[in-house]
């Protein structure tokens, strides 16, 4: 894994233009304001055609329990990725993504239960990829609910490139897979040809209505 430390001060297109790269930032931990650059040998992907859904997220899906949202808020969805006893998004991280945010380019797949935001996921879009950052969960199932729909959004938004940086068991079991860097250079190569579409909303994931 290539790793790099990179002195040039964080712009919206300074990011932009290293996600095009297959590059993309980090930081050690929440209280170190430095960051380097990572460029794994093998990069985690999710097929968009390759989702798994269990059948017992499908039932808690059509029950109905929660509501989805999209992008009303994308500072609480950092915050609770965040939330942990070790994290790699320090103050600087979550200063750029918000920026993205307002340039349109990060959004986020939220899990309410009525006022209270429960779960959801973030990333950042580039034609027809979209990079994901990080998800969090403070209810059973909540990220995997918020995966599930971010997953039917891009099959909609027309994407072709679904990066989650690495592969972790809980990626595995919904269908994330590891391929080689060269593999992943080329598919996003392939997805940056291509105009997609976030905000075009899928008609339903699992038979359950989707609200923005």
């Amino acid at each position: 894994m290539a790793k790099d430390e990179h002195p040039l001060e964080l712009t919206p297109n300074l990011i932009l233009n290293a996600y095009a790269q297959g590059i993309f930032p980090m930081a050690e931990s929440r209280d170190d304001d430095g960051l380097f650059w990572l460029d794994p040998d093998l990069r985690g992907v999710i097929p968009l055609d390759g989702f798994h859904i269990s059948r017992s997220l499908r039932k808690t899906i059509l029950r109905e329990p929660y509501q989805i949202r999209v992008d009303t808020n994308f500072a609480g969805v950092i915050e609770g990725c965040a939330d942990r006893e070790e994290t790699w998004i320090n103050a600087p991280i979550f200063s750029i993504y918000m920026d993205l945010f307002h340039a349109g380019y990060a959004h986020s797949v939220e899990v309410w239960d009525g006022d209270t935001l429960i779960g959801g996921v973030y990333g950042v879009t580039l034609k027809g990829a979209f990079f994901g950052e990080s998800m969090f969960s403070r209810r059973p199932d909540a990220s995997k609910i918020a995966l599930a729909y971010l997953v039917s959004r891009l099959n909609a938004g027309g994407f072709k490139l679904f990066d989650t940086q690495f592969l972790t068991p809980h990626l595995a079991s919904m269908g994330g897979v590891e391929i080689p860097r060269s593999s992943y250079r080329q598919a996003l190569r392939d997805a940056l040809l291509v105009e997609a579409n976030f905000l075009r909303q899928p008609l339903q994931v699992s038979g359950h209505q989707v609200c923005t």
